[in-house]
Parts: structure tokens; C-alpha cells; sequence
């Protein structure tokens, strides 16, 4: 018998990584994934960029890179991030292997075992990962249409025993709820967590992919309002608007926290891969950034409205959901009796997956909701999907009663 840390005993593998298994199949139409799309990845402006690159440029592609990131991608992405009212200037960014590593080594700077971090409830499967990778101590607090429950937030303190580390919150068409904090929530949470010595984790993966302008102005992110301490450690991606296998994210914090970030970097993997480096940052510097994320946002949108329709049209009338004004994501809600665990090999034979609602439960255990991407599988197939799903629950329910 292997003698595992305690940490990795507490490590499990998530529904979604297993359901990952069945979106391979030919005869499964999948809803699990919060994958882009493949279509639209930006194959001939990556080749035309990579085949027009001076030789000399190539080669330092391949060569190691800087921790904190490759020079140049480190200057375009500021001004990237300066563009939305991110305050660069007073801030450090760091350029990390994905989002989640940005989150993990956050977590690993500030969180001992036992100590306490907030979360949403529902919450992003990776995060919680990393959590409980470090023996943190999570609270959740509910998230309704307009963000995180304050209410809740302000009781859970005074009950603590000992003041949160950390709070993560995802504002920006959240990661499984779909929702999207309100601008009065925002500063609201702001002036409640002005004078407390909690750091926000800001993760803004989906914040770029918007579907109206209305809203483009509500998903302002909230470090632009924090240009000077460490209370909110901002977090993106280039993920879900470039390519999840170019494993590039950012960190934008204070000086002093970015000191120890670089060192826990360091000794991670010392640096993110520098080939893909290049190419993000010839993507940005060329300015092929902002026409591809106009077709992005376009193509997401019409494949929300889609999956809308479709979901008027065959959903039972007690399943409610919200409609994402950007993002990749539609989070439903069931009565409190049904268990979408129990519905899922319904679904799954009927040809159609989905997430059940307790992988993204920081406690595990709350499952009559479940979520559904739009993103990932051909539009011809929402409808068709969307329609097994209403049915597997229909066939679920005339089995409760």
C-alpha cells in the first residue's frame, strides 16, 4: 500500500473528466464539456502568423522563456488588460500555464491546511480541486441572478471562527451558473470587503465573451476599482478565446504578492511554454485579437439562442433556468426530490450528457441542479440534444410518482 499525502487522498476525479470519456462517441451528444469550439479555433491566422515569423523568432519559440512570461507577450497582454481599465501600472502581470494554475498558485501563497476559503455555491470544479488540494476549510455562499448572496456572506462571517483567507467568485457569465453579477452587487461587495483582510480571487475567463453591449458595460472587471492594494488578485485566460491547448492564463496583483507568485512559479514549471507564447503574442500585437472575438462572440451567441429556443420548447415547466448573457453556460434548477445523477444514464442511453449539479457543490452533495453547454457540439445537434435531456427528465419524474 503506497503511502499518499494527506492531500492526495482528498483528491477525486470529477463527473466531468469522466464524462469527457463519452464525449468521444460518435452516438453521444454532449453538454458536459466547457470547451470552445473546435470550428472556430483561428487555424489560418496561426499558420500564417507562425510561417511568417524571422527564423530567429522560431527558434527563441522553442527556447525556455522568462517565469514571469516571454517579454513581449508580457507588454501586449498589458495593454490588452489596460483596454478594459485593468490598472497595469500599478500592478505586476505573471503569465501562468492555464487560468487554474494562476488559482493554484494563489492558493499555495496564502492557504494552510485548515484555513478557511469562501466560495460560491455553485462553483468552478477546478478551483474547488485546488482547494481541497491544499486541506483548505471551504465555505460556500449561495449565488442567485445578480451574484453572491451578501446577506449570507455577512452571517457567515460573524459565525467563523477564524477570518477567510481567500474568497473566489467568477462575476463574469459564471462557470456552471451562467450568471452574471450585477453592477450594484459589485460594489456592494466591494465596500463590504473594504478594511477586511480577505483576497479576492477575480477569475475572469469568460469576461470577453459578451453577447450585447448593455452588458459589456456590467462586466467591467472589478480589479480596475482596486488599482493600488492586494485585495482582489485578478485571474484570466486564453482559453475560451483562443485555444485551451496554448495552456496560457495571466495573474495581474500588487507587487508584493506578485514576488512570491514568480517563486511558486519557479518551482512549478518555471515557465509557461514560450512557443505558444510567441504566437498569442503575434496574435495580439497584429490585432487579429479584436475581429476574432467579435466572431466569437456572434457565433456563442447564436448557439445560446439555439439552445434557448429548443429548451422552451421541450424543457418540463418545473425545470428552471436562467438565459447567460455571454459565456458558454446554461445552469438549471430541478424541485429539491429529483437527483440529476439518477437522470444522467437516462439521458446517457438515450443519447445526450450533461453535469449533474453536485460536482460543482464545494460540499458535494446538492443535486437537483445540472448544467449544460452550448459551446462545444454542432448546432444541428441542440435541439435534438436539448430534446433528449427534456425527456430523460420527463421519464425520470413518471418514476418518482
Amino acid at each position: 500500500m503506497y503511502a499518499f499525502s494527506k492531500s492526495v487522498k482528498e483528491l477525486r476525479s470529477s463527473e466531468i473528466r469522466d464524462l469527457m470519456k463519452l464525449a468521444t462517441r460518435p452516438d453521444i451528444i454532449s453538454f458536459a464539456g466547457g470547451m470552445p469550439n473546435n470550428d472556430l479555433f483561428p487555424i489560418e491566422a496561426i499558420d500564417e502568423i507562425y510561417n511568417n515569423l524571422d527564423p530567429k523568432l522560431k527558434k527563441t519559440a522553442f527556447q525556455y522563456a522568462p517565469t514571469q512570461g516571454y517579454p513581449r507577450l508580457v507588454k501586449s497582454l498589458r495593454k490588452f488588460l489596460k483596454d478594459k481599465g485593468l490598472p497595469v501600472k500599478n500592478n505586476k502581470l505573471l503569465i501562468t500555464t492555464g487560468s487554474l494554475q494562476a488559482i493554484n498558485i494563489l492558493t499555495k501563497e496564502f492557504i494552510d491546511p485548515g484555513d478557511i476559503v469562501l466560495t460560491e455555491s455553485p462553483s468552478f470544479i477546478g478551483a474547488i480541486s485546488v482547494f481541497k488540494s491544499y486541506q483548505a476549510r471551504m465555505e460556500s455562499i449561495p449565488v442567485f441572478e445578480d451574484g453572491i448572496d451578501l446577506g449570507i456572506l455577512r452571517k457567515k462571517l460573524e459565525s467563523l471562527p477564524t477570518l477567510p483567507k481567500l474568497l473566489y467568485i467568477t462575476p463574469n457569465f459564471h462557470n456552471p451558473a451562467g450568471i452574471t453579477y450585477s453592477s450594484k452587487k459589485r460594489k456592494e461587495l466591494l465596500e463590504f470587503l473594504a478594511n477586511k483582510d480577505i483576497i479576492m480571487i477575480e477569475d475572469d475567463a469568460y469576461g470577453d465573451l459578451y453577447f450585447d453591449e448593455e452588458i459589456k458595460d456590467i462586466v467591467r472587471p472589478m480589479k480596475c476599482d482596486d488599482p493600488d492594494d492586494a485585495t482582489i488578485c485578478y485571474t484570466g485566460s486564453f482559453s475560451k478565446i483562443l485555444g485551451p491547448g496554448f495552456r496560457l492564463g495571466w495573474l495581474l496583483v500588487n507587487q508584493e504578492v506578485y514576488e512570491k507568485c514568480e517563486l511558486i512559479k519557479q518551482a512549478m514549471d518555471a515557465c509557461s511554454p514560450n512557443f505558444t507564447q510567441v504566437l498569442a503574442n503575434e496574435f495580439l500585437e497584429q490585432g487579429k485579437i479584436y475581429p476574432y472575438l467579435d466572431m466569437l462572440r456572434a457565433n456563442y451567441r447564436k448557439r445560446r439562442d439555439l439552445m434557448n429556443e429548443a429548451l422552451l420548447k421541450y424543457m418540463p415547466n418545473y425545470v428552471k433556468w436562467n438565459v447567460p448573457r455571454g459565456g458558454f453556460y446554461f445552469w438549471f434548477e430541478m424541485p429539491p426530490k429529483f437527483n440529476a445523477s439518477e437522470i444522467m444514464p437516462i439521458a446517457i442511453e438515450k443519447g445526450a450528457v450533461f453535469v449533474s449539479g453536485k460536482t460543482f457543490d464545494p460540499a458535494g452533495v446538492k443535486n437537483n441542479n445540472f448544467r449544460m453547454s452550448f459551446s462545444n457540439m454542432g448546432m444541428d445537434q441542440i435541439d435534438k440534444g436539448v430534446k433528449i435531456i427534456a425527456k430523460s427528465i420527463l421519464e425520470y419524474e413518471s418514476k418518482l410518482k
